[in-house]
Order: C-alpha cells, then structure tokens, then sequence
C-alpha cells in the first residue's frame, strides 16, 4: 500500500497495522467524533462517512467488482467500482482516489462529485450495518486495472442491460442500488445519452 500521511498514521513503526478508526458524523454530515471500523459496522450501526465510487470506459460502460471471499464484510458479492471510509480527517475526494487506487491499481480520470446519499442497510449474511453517510463520485478508468486479489475477487465492464441482467443473477451488496440511484444524474452527465445510464 502506497504510505501518505494518512496512512502512515494508521500504521504502527513497526509495520504492524493498527486499529482502523471511522469518522463518526451527525444527519447533516458534520463530525461529530470516531469509532473503530468493526465497532461502527456493528449492530445497530453507528453513523459514519463513507464514498462510493463509480467509473466508466469509454463505450460508457460501468466497472463494477466482485468482492474478495476473504473480506470480513459483504465477501464474494458483486458492488459499485470501489468503496470504503475515509479516515478521520481525510477529505472524501482523496479517500475516493486513494482507495481506488489501492483496490484497482488505476487513478481515476475526471473524477467527480456526485452527490451524498445517507441509508441504512443491514447485511443478513454478517449481521453488520451500514449506517453509512456516502459522498458519491464519478470518473473515467483509462488504464489497464491492477486489483489486488486480498480485496478484488473479479472485475466486469457493464452496460446498464448487463448490470440489470447481473444484478437479477448474481448476489450485490446491499448498498449498491442505493448508491446507483442517487449517483445516477451525475452518471447520466458523465457518459450521456447514449451510454443509456
């Protein structure tokens, strides 16, 4: 994993990877203080930041990703092209980046902001909650993707007619459609038209 003052923060001297820590927010979206990552995804759920991300080719496709079966939340399902939680401080945009890069090995072109959405979603499978407060962001992926396998199961390019078809076969994470939905005039603007989104 590349080191940033962020992460390096969350890293002990010794290599030896410390508690991950969540920010902890209020319905507006306001900091209100942090909890341990699992603690958070704990039921009932604490509220917290989170940043799902969406991107494109340039046939407007969408890249989605099939969850590594090691994860400890939601493994081996299918989800949106990268998520997670910025660390406490660390401003959503560059969480989205940064993440995406760790997961896919690319950074994204033209990334946007698209919007929050907040929800609810509790897993059957875990029994964790997502009490999550998402900022949605939009973007081109140019390059040749590089997913780690610790994170990345699978990856596909979907046109909307593949996602429906996917998404009535395979298991999604149960946040997905949420963060579809409320990203989905942003993606319209992004891939147009034609891109049928």
């Amino acid at each position: 994993m590349p080191t940033t003052p962020v992460t390096a923060a969350s890293s002990s001297p010794n290599g030896v990877q410390e508690s991950i820590m969540l920010e902890l927010v209020d319905e507006d979206g306001n900091t209100i203080g942090t909890a341990e990552k699992l603690a958070a995804h704990q039921a009932p759920g604490q509220l917290h930041r989170a940043f799902s991300v969406f991107l494109f080719d340039e046939q407007g496709r969408l890249l989605i990703q099939r969850r590594a079966l090691g994860k400890y939340h939601s493994p081996g399902v299918w989800s949106n092209t990268c998520c997670g939680h910025p660390y406490p401080g660390e401003a959503p945009f560059a969480a989205a980046a940064r993440r995406t890069y760790e997961e896919l090995g690319i950074s994204p072109r033209l990334l946007a902001e698209a919007g929050t959405v907040r929800y609810n979603h509790p897993d059957p499978e875990s029994g964790l909650v997502e009490q999550e407060y998402n900022h949605l962001f939009v973007g081109l992926a140019q390059t040749t993707l590089r997913p780690d396998p610790a994170e990345i199961g699978d990856t596909a390019f979907v046109t909307p007619a593949e996602l429906a078809e996917r998404h009535r076969s395979a298991p999604f994470s149960a946040w997905f459609m949420t963060v579809l939905d409320a990203a989905r005039p942003a993606v319209k603007e992004l891939t147009g038209p034609a891109g049928g989104w």
